[in-house]
């Protein structure tokens, strides 16, 4: 691609293809915005990691053509992600059918069992996210909820607003 001497083209292809999928990706995420690479759904989770794939194959790439389908790729899963955002914000059914919903693990000092099964949440887990959250007690724990994510939340103190838990899964003792 840069020069018939073949260690030298292996080193210039890994550096400069792998600065210009950068620069690419980095204008991507300033056209479409700061969410580009959240956690907020699932989909986001999908879209980080087919970047990354994307990012490490035009790095590799051995030639143009190969190069621009990569990148070019990549613009088309920021442009999805746009659509689905867009989509998710106008439609309750769409919103349904393409996220998760989160689960409540704990309530009011007790460890629900049964959403841990379901979940395929290890008691020793949950105990380990309420140490991370300072949690002193159980009976200061409000609830815990296995968010849409992957990641836990633990609300504890006096009291915990029943609007927060909007649009939770309870599964039940």
């Amino acid at each position: 691609m840069f020069t018939t001497e073949p260690a030298l083209d292996i080193f210039l292809r890994g550096l400069l293809l792998t600065v210009l999928a950068m620069f690419w990706v980095v204008v991507l995420v300033r056209v479409n915005g700061l969410r580009s690479f959240s956690k907020m759904t699932n989909f986001d989770f999908v879209m980080t990691v087919a970047i990354g794939s994307l990012l490490a194959g035009a790095s590799q790439s051995t030639s143009w053509g190969a190069f621009a389908q990569a990148v070019l790729a990549m613009a088309a899963l920021f442009v999805v992600q746009y659509a689905t955002a867009r989509m998710r914000k106008a439609s309750n059914k769409f919103e349904t059918l393409i996220q998760n919903t989160p689960v409540v693990l704990m309530r009011d000092g007790k460890i629900l069992q049964k959403a841990l099964t379901e979940t395929r949440v290890a008691k020793d887990d949950l105990i380990a996210k309420l140490r991370e959250a300072n949690v002193l007690d159980f009976s200061e724990v409000r609830a815990v909820i296995l968010e849409t994510t992957g990641d836990i939340s633990v609300l504890h103190g006096d009291r915990c607003s029943e609007s927060l838990l909007q649009g939770t899964k309870y599964i039940d003792l």
